[in-house]
């Protein structure tokens, strides 16, 4: 065990991953689909805590343990362990995971929580963050696992893995809205068909001159998300999402995010998207909803 390994348990959040936009430029010879996507991440999400030493174990907890499924498939471990494959000698120990997110919802809480676990094993065995072994081991992980290791505003392209340096973003007050469904990616990208009119891509140059959030909705609207319709055809409760979403006194834009079920809101400020959650509650209590900012993360 390394010197330097802390002793004392660590914490990190692992922030909910929000596609604002997502475009689907292509699928490749090998099945894979090249997106562009710029993504943001939500001050909510899971919650990872790591007491290092001892053997490698998981316990899942918190309100959405339940849909986590079987521990010993949990992202967090197969990140360990490719960390571990990296980096021989490598202190691991024992994972406890508050699962607040929903399960295949398109926020990327699989791959946060990988990406938390990342981070945890550095700090505990004086890894630096920028060595190369942990964008490795995010990769090896899963696609979305890079992008949630330094959850900062990128452009994300590829089929996730090329990202550009962090953006800054205006603050967004949003609302999160899941129907309680969950949405395999595969599927979702399976049933994706292209349009007409090839995709443009975005305009970063733009992007850098939003200096407030109505400069920065006006960027968002140029650029959709391509798998709605696909989503939808599976999951038809999502267009009533999104349908709520867009009758809310102040919605400015409502789309889903990513390829899950979970769609959000932009409003003007977090009391207005707090009044909308309570709306949204109130009238639909068995769906998920969660009123945030979205930034860093």
């Amino acid at each position: 065990m390394p010197a330097s390994l802390v002793a004392s348990s660590l914490v990190e959040n692992a922030p909910a991953k929000v596609n604002l936009t997502l475009r689907v430029l292509g699928r490749r010879a090998d099945g894979y689909h090249e997106i562009e996507s710029l993504v943001a991440f939500a001050d909510c999400g899971d919650r990872l805590s790591f007491a290092p030493g001892g053997e490698l174990a998981l316990a899942v907890g918190g309100p959405r343990a339940a849909q986590a499924g079987e521990a010993a498939d949990n992202l967090v471990l197969k990140a360990a362990r490719a960390l571990r494959a990296r980096i021989p000698g490598v202190a691991l120990g024992a994972f406890q995971l508050d699962k607040n997110l929903p399960v295949a919802a398109g926020l990327g809480g699989g791959s946060a929580d990988a990406a938390a676990a990342l981070r945890l094993i550095a700090r505990a065995n004086a890894v630096a963050r920028d060595d190369p072994r942990l964008t490795e081991a995010a990769r090896a992980t899963g696609a979305d696992v890079p992008v949630c290791l330094d959850p900062r505003p990128r452009l994300m392209r590829g089929i996730g893995e090329q990202l550009s340096e962090p953006l800054v973003l205006p603050p967004l007050a949003a609302l999160l809205v899941n129907p309680s469904a969950a949405l395999a990616t595969k599927r979702v990208f399976a049933g994706w068909t292209p349009a007409a009119t090839p995709a443009v891509p975005f305009d970063l140059a733009a992007l850098a001159k939003a200096a407030t959030g109505d400069q920065l909705l006006q960027c968002l609207k140029t650029q959709p998300n391509d798998l709605e319709a696909s989503a939808i055809a599976l999951v038809p409760a999502i267009a009533d999402v999104l349908a709520a979403l867009r009758a809310l006194n102040g919605c400015r834009l409502a789309r889903m995010s990513g390829s899950g079920a979970t769609c959000f809101g932009l409003f003007a400020s977090a009391a207005a998207a707090q009044s909308a959650a309570q709306t949204l509650t109130n009238k639909y209590p068995h769906w998920w909803v969660r009123a945030c900012a979205l930034g860093s993360g």
